[in-house]
């Protein structure tokens, strides 16, 4: 084999290699970090996505809405303690991103709630799930699905 050949192999599977290491995304200032989501039960219609988002820039930004062809509806929620009840409510005027801040959605507190879902979210599958900010504007971005119950560690992934 030439060094032609194997330039060209070494490129191709540096190429096929990145998709399944990448796991973060970059929209203007932001960085969303590892993406995903918990299997559902077969008769689930509903189920949660995780993220991290981190303003690198100076100014604040909104996550306002996201979507998913995976589910009817998506909406950024929020859960928290009233008294001695955990309440879940969709986040009003988006989710702030404060400059120089990480904002995580994570199991108890802020999320997505993927509502509708078209079929049960299955371990080792993928969800497409656009984002979208006030400043920064959209960005597709996938939740990968770990385990029923799966820790909320990246580096579980």
């Amino acid at each position: 084999m030439n060094r032609r050949h194997l330039l060209v192999l070494s490129s191709a599977s540096a190429l096929f290699g990145l998709p399944a290491a990448a796991h973060d995304y970059t929209i203007g200032n932001l960085k969303i970090g590892h993406p995903w989501a918990r299997a559902t039960p077969p008769a689930a219609s509903s189920g949660g996505g995780f993220l991290t988002v981190t303003n690198t820039g100076t100014t604040s930004d909104r996550l306002v809405s996201a979507t998913s062809p995976a589910a009817g509806q998506v909406q950024v929620h929020e859960m928290k303690m009233d008294g001695t009840i955990m309440r879940m409510r969709e986040v009003e005027n988006g989710l702030e991103i404060r400059p120089g801040a990480t904002v995580a959605l994570a199991p108890g507190g802020f999320h997505l709630m993927m509502m509708g879902l078209k079929e049960p979210l299955k371990e080792g599958t993928r969800v497409p799930v656009t984002l979208v900010f006030e400043k920064a504007g959209k960005i597709d971005v996938e939740l990968m699905v770990m385990a029923l119950g799966a820790s909320p560690d990246p580096h579980k992934h």
